[in-house]
């Protein structure tokens, strides 16, 4: 008898024990079921199935997938041949940007994305075959013809592709001139920004010619066609581009980058109640606080994307990363999280971060990156530099000489503080530019940079693996890699002579109080020269 009830405990025992493992399979399978999934920068990315993303200057828009039925996220872009090229060997920028095809990829979370088509083809874009720039785009869906409606660049004009479905085909609509709108043919940059809240959709836009006026226009059918049924101007000032539009706690976020060409700059911001203006600070961007020390993550402005999730909500910039242009690093989309102080926005500048695209919910990734502009490529110039941007210091970093040359704009005098990496250097480091320590005169230097908390991610105290990529000549009395936290300092000593690159590393750094200083220490005879490049900061699992 007592053998009996045993096994009956036993099998209820089991059997609660399956029905707990079945609700909790169930509720991970839930799509209402809260899950932080990873987003990694200074990569290239990879769909589900493992083949390469490739959209550049394009958005990610939500629509209903028309055979489920279930709202997803489509992403439009780019592709371009010679981002193929570079990801293959990311050693060598390349002069020109080749048009293929506009993507077309969907996701559920933002994270896990899968390919869906070429959505606009070069045999639509160039039917008589000639070349001509296609590049920023955007895309809506319009209600009253039951299409959607892709805006892109098309040379010096506008050109407007229709499909039945989000996926494509887009076919040829119409192509026509902004000139007698704005005064030139052509848009500076563009994209396309639609209000969640009243379902209406804008182009956001600057003037063609040295992009110093920035337009919105509203979406919509005009005399049969689809079109541009209104500018206005919001904002006539310094040059800028990468415009794109965001809304947030009802307010409305027109935001842009410097005009740098290809490379990456400050990220600026005006705000407004109403999506026509007027827009604050008038005609004097701001610059968002958290992107001045790695140039907005070495990105130009690209587009947002706002999640409305069941805890928070959520604005996510999307970066442009235009690596085979500028040879801005590794990875053509940077995306981060923003973070808002009442109506001013804050850009987290995270190398990995966790998402949970239905609570709206995100943290830093134990694997993240601290250090900010470590590999050196938000510099786009020789520094100091004498053209735009005009400075004597490396972004993210501070220089302290401590004998030796001062930094200046003298060209024959003060240091050179960067260095061009070759293409056969760039076979071992990332991007374009690293670190130079050397002076024509004997010389100490130190190179640092503090990392802290922000007022949004915290840099836990625990112990932390500080890493870098070298190479230095003979003739230094002191070359050394350190960390200091809390009065504690820890050190690297560079020993010899190391031609080629080599990595070096401290492990358990203990960082306390939620702040370290990283950086180099050197002192050498005049001609002694080290460079630094991929500069890291993690958390030691």
């Amino acid at each position: 008898m007592y053998q009996n009830i045993d096994i009956q405990k036993s099998t209820f025992k089991h059997s609660v024990l399956f029905i707990l493992f079945l609700l909790l399979a169930f509720s991970l399978a839930t799509p209402g079921f809260a899950q932080k999934q990873n987003i990694k920068n200074n990569l290239f990315w990879n769909t589900e199935d493992g083949q390469p993303i490739y959209s550049q200057g394009g958005g990610v828009f939500t629509f209903k997938d028309p055979k489920t039925g279930q709202e997803k996220y489509y992403w439009y872009g780019v592709h371009y041949k010679e981002a193929e090229t570079y990801r293959e060997s990311p050693n060598k920028t390349l002069p020109k940007a080749s048009f293929e095809s506009v993507t077309c990829y969907s996701s559920t979370d933002l994270v896990n994305w899968t390919f869906e088509a070429d959505a606009l083809t070069k045999e639509v874009v160039w039917p008589d075959g000639r070349w001509t720039w296609v590049g920023r785009l955007g895309v809506t869906y319009m209600e009253e013809i039951k299409q959607y409606a892709m805006f892109v660049q098309h040379g010096m004009e506008e050109l407007i592709a229709l499909s039945d479905s989000p996926v494509g085909p887009f076919t040829w609509h119409r192509k026509f001139s902004m000139l007698d709108r704005i005064g030139t043919s052509n848009t500076g940059d563009q994209t396309v920004f639609t209000d969640d809240d009243t379902g209406k959709s804008y182009l956001v836009y600057s003037y063609g010619r040295g992009r110093n006026k920035i337009y919105i226009s509203e979406i919509g059918i005009k005399d049969g066609k689809v079109d541009l049924l209104d500018v206005t101007q919001i904002f006539h000032g310094a040059s800028r581009e990468g415009n794109c539009m965001f809304k947030y706690k009802g307010k409305y976020y027109m935001a842009a980058s410097n005009i740098y060409g290809w490379d990456s700059s400050l990220a600026y911001y005006l705000v407004a109640d109403d999506i026509r203006g007027p827009y604050e600070p008038l005609n004097n961007m701001s610059v968002m606080d958290g992107a001045s020390d790695d140039y907005a993550h070495v990105t130009q402005t690209g587009f947002f994307v706002r999640l409305k999730g069941s805890k928070q909500e959520t604005v996510v910039y999307c970066g442009d990363r235009w690596s085979n242009f500028a040879g801005n690093g590794l990875g053509y989309n940077q995306w981060v999280p923003m973070s808002f102080n009442g109506a001013k926005p804050y850009f987290n500048s995270l190398d990995s971060w966790n998402l949970d695209a239905k609570t709206g919910e995100w943290e830093a990734a134990v694997n993240n990156n601290y250090v900010k502009n470590g590999s050196f490529e938000a510099d786009r110039k020789r520094m100091p530099s004498h053209v735009k941007p005009v400075q004597t210091y490396l972004i993210g970093w501070e220089t302290t000489v401590l004998k030796g040359n001062k930094v200046s704009l003298d060209s024959l005098s003060s240091p050179v503080l960067n260095f061009a990496n070759s293409e056969e250097d760039r076979k071992t480091v990332v991007g374009e530019r690293s670190l130079h320590i050397s002076d024509k005169v004997p010389f100490e230097r130190n190179v640092s940079q503090v990392i802290s908390s922000s007022p949004y991610v915290k840099l836990q105290d625990g112990s932390y693996t500080l890493k870098a990529t070298i190479r230095n000549s003979k003739e230094f009395s002191k070359l050394e890699m350190y960390a200091e936290s809390a009065g504690k300092r820890k050190t690297h000593k560079v020993k010899g002579t190391n031609p080629q690159w080599k990595t070096i590393e401290l492990k358990n750094v203990l960082v306390k109080n939620g702040k370290v200083e990283v950086g180099f220490r050197a002192a050498g005879k005049a001609g002694a020269t080290c460079q630094v490049d991929d500069v890291s900061l993690v958390l030691e699992k």
